[in-house]
Order: structure tokens, then C-alpha cells, then sequence
């Protein structure tokens, strides 16, 4: 039978034996006196939360779960988000349109953009693109040559959306530019930036900057004059605009961007369509609107 273990409560003297003793033979004290040990059950074992192997291991754990918790995420709200950047896009082109606080941005788009169109290598807007390939980014598109032109109607009356993308200071820059029906005097425009200075660069996404552009004519003589000048340089009213005050590099970014464009749209830009065609066009250029077949004959150019 295994020997239990006594403790003296006054002095501390530990007892072996099947019961307390009648004194305790240190101090003297009672057997009442004396509590009977019992032993501890082994601690249990576990993990060294102290090794570094604990540790990376838990570290490790715990990334795996977060980065499949943001994919799991991202993949239940990619709908919704693809939806946000697309209503963003479309937002942006109706405010080149000067069409600005808009409740239901995607049923206003529907109503005033009537296609998004191609533009073919004589300059006519041929090719529709469907809602379905709608784009939320034209760099890529503009770089392959695919030239996209959107058509709208506005109070009755016709106007282009030409998108831009080009460089400012920090970053990329992008924008759109809207054209009445003769296709040469600016009735709206938008730019946006990725990180220009706030105050300075950032400047160019302020509707008092946008609005300078407005009235401005785009083409002389068969070649872009649209010009953004050094703030307060501007001389010829009809196709100069003063950049933003203090931020030469960001304007200088907008003039090349909408000079670069603009020039690879210049056969849309100047009806090339009709100067071409060895009837010329039916009244009003009608030859060289989209989904509009020539009135005269069958297409055949004079080069």
C-alpha cells in the first residue's frame, strides 16, 4: 500500500506513514494539527508556445486562413465591384457631357449614350461595341489601335466622347472628351488622375479646369491646335487653355495626352470618309455615320 504524506501546519514537518503521528516531533504540535499531502496530477503536455518553431508555424497558419478568407471575399463581392468600377466609368463620361450629379448613373448612361462605336481606318464610327465588352480602362485598347467613339444625344443634339489616357507628374492620367456634332468645338471635358499633387496637379480633375476647355475648337488646318498653354499664357482664345497655376508637368501631361489622341482621330476629326469617297457625301456628311451606309455609291475611295 503506497505511504501518504502528513504536513505539520505549524511547522511545515512532512510525516510518511498510513496516518498523522500523535505529535509532531519537531514543535511538539497535535495530530490534528497535520494535513494529509496529496499529490498534484502531472501537468499535461503540450506545445512550446515559446520555440520558434511554435511560432512559424503559427504564423504560417494564420496567413494561409487570412488570404483565403480575403479570395473567398473578393470572389463573393467581385459582381458588385466590377458592377461599382463600371457605373464609375460611365459616370465619367456623362460628366465630359457636363452631366454631373446623377441618381441611377447606369439607366442615365442607357439613355443619352446611343453606342459605342470603333472607329474604322477612313474615320467613320463602324464597329459597335456591346454592353457586355464595355471597358472600364481605354489604355490598353488605344495602344492595339481599337479607337473608340462614343455617341450621344444631349437636348436633342449629337455630340462625340473621345477617351483619353496619357502621363502626368506622378502617374498615369486619363479623361474624356466630349465634341459637339461638328466634331471640332469641345462641349465637355473630364480628367482624372492616379497621384498628382493635391492642390497642384490634382488641379485638372476640378470643373474650373474642365470648364476652360469648353467652346474650344480641336482641329486647324489638319492638325491638333487644342492646346494647354503655362497658366495665363494663353493667347488665342479659340483653341488655347491656361493650365493649373504652379503645375507645368501635370498640364503639360494633359496637352500631350489630348494631342497624342486626338491625332490618331483625326480622320474621324475631319470626315476623311467623305473627302475620300469619289461621290462625296450625302448632306450632312451622312455617308460617314455610324451604321449608315453611303447614299451615293458603294463605298469606292479616291486616295
Amino acid at each position: 500500500m503506497a505511504t501518504k504524506e502528513f504536513k505539520c501546519t505549524v511547522c511545515g514537518y512532512v510525516h510518511k506513514g498510513d496516518k498523522a503521528p500523535e505529535k509532531c516531533p519537531v514543535c511538539q504540535a497535535p495530530a490534528d494539527k497535520f494535513e494529509e499531502v496529496t499529490p498534484e496530477a502531472p501537468a499535461k503536455k503540450g506545445p512550446n508556445t515559446n520555440s520558434n518553431v511554435y511560432t512559424i508555424v503559427y504564423a504560417a497558419v494564420m496567413v494561409i486562413l487570412v488570404a483565403f478568407l480575403l479570395v473567398f471575399v473578393s470572389s463573393v463581392l467581385k459582381e458588385r465591384q466590377d458592377a461599382n468600377v463600371k457605373n464609375d466609368t460611365k459616370k465619367q463620361i456623362l460628366s465630359a457631357l457636363n452631366i454631373t450629379d446623377v441618381q441611377d448613373v447606369a439607366a442615365t448612361y442607357a439613355e443619352v449614350i446611343k453606342g459605342d462605336f470603333l472607329m474604322a481606318e477612313n474615320g467613320k464610327p463602324s464597329e459597335q461595341v456591346e454592353e457586355a465588352d464595355f471597358k472600364t480602362s481605354y489604355k490598353t485598347e488605344f495602344d492595339e489601335g481599337r479607337l473608340h467613339i462614343f455617341i450621344a444625344e444631349v437636348d436633342g443634339e449629337r455630340k462625340f466622347i473621345i477617351p483619353m489616357n496619357g502621363l502626368g507628374l506622378w502617374g498615369p492620367i486619363w479623361g474624356y472628351i466630349a465634341l459637339n456634332d461638328d466634331r471640332n468645338t469641345v462641349y465637355g471635358t473630364y480628367f482624372s488622375h492616379q497621384g498628382e499633387t493635391p492642390g497642384l496637379g490634382a488641379e485638372i480633375a476640378a470643373e474650373y479646369f474642365q470648364d476652360r476647355f469648353i467652346g474650344k475648337n480641336v482641329v486647324k488646318d489638319d492638325d491638333i491646335a487644342l492646346t494647354v498653354t503655362k497658366n495665363g499664357k494663353a493667347v488665342d482664345a479659340r483653341y488655347e487653355v491656361d493650365g493649373v497655376t504652379a503645375a507645368t508637368m501635370t498640364s503639360n501631361g494633359v496637352n500631350n495626352m489630348i494631342k497624342t489622341v486626338l491625332a490618331e482621330y483625326m480622320p474621324f476629326l475631319t470626315k476623311q470618309c467623305c473627302q475620300h469617297h469619289e461621290d462625296g457625301c450625302c448632306e450632312d456628311g451622312e455617308c460617314c455615320e455610324a451604321e449608315t451606309e453611303c447614299c451615293e455609291a458603294e463605298g469606292e475611295t479616291n486616295e
